[in-house]
């Protein structure tokens, strides 16, 4: 195999396709150069809050950890810091945002999807987050607002082990895949074959969508922890009509 992880190879940069599919920060490393629109899914649940967020009028601004840090940026731009998930008031929690009184301003701290849409604020032309409520739509408007031959790069966030390793998560995949399925109904063409992957995932789990986010294992973790809604709402497939695209550090509607 060519390249290495410090320096991906042609093959692993999916070089002759429109439509590239990858895994977590170092995949966003290897297909984003040189694409037009960088798309970032994390079902569960940087993504899914997002579209909470933006459903309420909110701009959500990433950010990869919840340090001091993250607290001085937040009181530089005027937004409320989010805590964990869990924690009393705003989190990483679709749930917690939804039923916030009041959402305007929020940075939202996650290892995962935050911190890639973090990094590729500054080294892509064009972010996006996608989760399965808003899949349909970005899909729709990536068909309105970018030329047929747009290279586009999906990468499904993922999760870590405890050791911080990547660990593929099938809901992320799903949620990449539903967004791919659009892109293919709208009439793109050229898709990686990891890419046609993730829709035909997407295809085979939408008849039980719900069921299969409630039976995966990052499903599963949150359920036992006392997050059953946060799924729920995770699975509301095509519930939203935002387009958060990433402007001046923050996802706002495109």
């Amino acid at each position: 195999m060519s390249g290495s992880l410090d320096e991906p190879g042609v093959p692993q940069r999916q070089l002759p396709y429109s439509i590239r599919f990858e895994w977590g920060l170092d995949g966003a490393r290897a297909v984003v150069p040189g694409a037009d629109l960088a798309v970032v899914v994390d079902v569960l649940s940087f993504t899914t809050c997002v579209s909470v967020a933006m459903d309420r009028g909110a701009v959500v601004y990433p950010h990869p950890w919840r340090d001091a840090a993250a607290s001085e940026f937040a009181a530089r731009h005027g937004a409320s810091l989010a805590g964990h998930r869990g924690s009393d008031g705003l989190s990483l929690s679709p749930s917690s945002l939804r039923a916030a009184s009041v959402l305007d301003r929020l940075v939202l701290p996650s290892p995962n999807g935050s911190a890639i849409s973090h990094y590729l604020a500054a080294s892509a032309p064009n972010v996006v987050a996608v989760s399965l409520r808003n899949a349909a739509a970005t899909a729709s408007w990536v068909h309105a607002a970018l030329p047929k031959d747009a290279v586009i790069a999906v990468i499904a966030a993922g999760e870590k082990w405890a050791h911080g390793t990547l660990r593929p998560a099938l809901e992320d995949e799903v949620g990449a895949g539903a967004f791919i399925a659009g892109l293919a109904t709208a009439g793109r063409q050229n898709f990686s074959p990891e890419s046609a992957a993730a829709a035909s995932a997407f295809v085979a789990a939408e008849p039980r969508l719900t069921d299969v986010l409630r039976g995966c294992s990052s499903g599963r973790e949150l359920i036992d922890t006392g997050f059953a809604d946060d799924v729920q709402i995770a699975a509301e497939l095509d519930a939203s009509h935002a387009v958060a695209l990433l402007r001046d550090g923050a996802f706002q509607g495109a």
